[in-house]
């Protein structure tokens, strides 16, 4: 069978391309870079560490997730996003943890998990359903027919190929950065959001307000510098809920909430 001989240990390429796709996904660059380009005169940068990775995935009978954990527990994925030397060879041997941005889906999930909205999918394709629950989160939808401005605009795969080099990570363009900073979608699900409207309109005293916000969006307190900054903002005569909106959309169009880092 088929389905058979593509996991068998004895394909090496099946496990290889796996292993690279799998270490591509997390630290943002493969073993065998570009993770599509997998020919014999571009070789792994480091052999041993994608032999050590495919015997894992073929050792847990294929299971991804134990690959998944193998990396994330790894020191290199939790390295410091800080180059510590500019010699060029420390981005293509993972000395650092690489800066780059938020996939399209992962974003307006978190946007919607801060603010406690959901998004509306239609698919043009009738079958299962031609609208999506609104309750599922736009990591899950099921190919690239289902519809969303959202996400074709901030560069979702399109799915025609199933090459890596599809999706588009780059820097933000004017268009997605307009989005974020003035569009009704993202003004509407701030003022309008379950989970952030209780949270800007709580009678705690401001600097709670202002931990609760830095922590549910950038998941760390805020520093001294941003609390003064914030305290002398909510000295304004505007009212307490203006001030959480404020700062809300500041924190979502900052750039260390949209790339990871």
């Amino acid at each position: 069978m088929f389905a058979d001989w593509l996991i068998s240990p004895k394909n090496a390429w099946f496990t290889r391309n796996i292993a690279n796709r799998a270490w591509s996904w997390f630290l943002g660059r493969g073993i065998v870079h570009e993770p599509d380009d997998f020919r014999e005169d571009n070789p792994p940068v480091n052999p041993e560490l994608l032999a050590l990775l495919e015997q894992e995935l073929i050792a847990s009978r294929y299971d991804l997730k134990h690959l998944f954990r193998v990396i994330l527990k790894s020191q290199t994925y939790q390295r410091s996003c800080q180059p510590a030397s500019k010699d060029p060879k420390c981005e293509t041997m993972f000395a650092f943890y690489p800066v780059r941005r938020l996939e399209p889906e992962v974003l307006i999930d978190a946007i919607n998990q801060i603010t406690g909205t959901t998004e509306k999918y239609v698919s043009r394709i009738p079958e299962p359903f031609t609208f999506i629950p609104q309750e599922k989160r736009s990591i899950e939808l099921a190919d690239a027919s289902i519809t969303s401005s959202f996400l074709d605009l901030f560069g979702r795969c399109p799915r025609n190929t199933g090459l890596e080099s599809e999706q588009n990570t780059g820097l933000p363009s004017a268009p997605q950065e307009l989005h974020l900073l003035n569009s009704s979608h993202i003004r509407n699900k701030l003022q309008e959001g379950a989970a952030l409207r209780p949270l800007i309109q709580s009678t705690a005293k401001p600097r709670d307000m202002i931990n609760e916000l830095y922590l549910t969006i950038l998941s760390r307190y805020p520093t001294e510098e941003e609390l003064q900054i914030m305290s002398d903002y909510s000295q304004s005569p505007e009212n307490r809920q203006r001030i959480g909106l404020d700062l809300a959309w500041a924190l979502i169009n900052s750039a260390e909430f949209q790339f990871r880092h």
